[in-house]
């Protein structure tokens, strides 16, 4: 559980690309969640095991949903 509550404090820590019609989310700044985890006394193995597969599905779904909202407005 500790792991799903650092994920949902992450949200102000996206690494983001430009790109031309907005920007493209590449993923969480590891640097910054990893920093968080140690704040919240999380074990730094169960971060490196848990998060980057949670951190995969989030930039695919944050992209798609981006390409929807841009593919509606032309």
């Amino acid at each position: 559980m500790a792991v799903w509550d650092l994920v949902q404090r992450l949200g102000g820590q996206l690494r983001l690309v430009a790109a031309q019609h907005g920007a493209i989310v590449i993923g969480w700044d590891m640097t910054a969640a990893l920093a968080m985890a140690a704040a919240l006394d999380i074990p730094p193995l169960a971060v490196a095991e848990l998060l980057p597969p949670i951190e995969a599905v989030m930039v695919r779904k944050l992209n798609e949903e981006a390409r929807s909202v841009i593919s509606a407005s032309f």
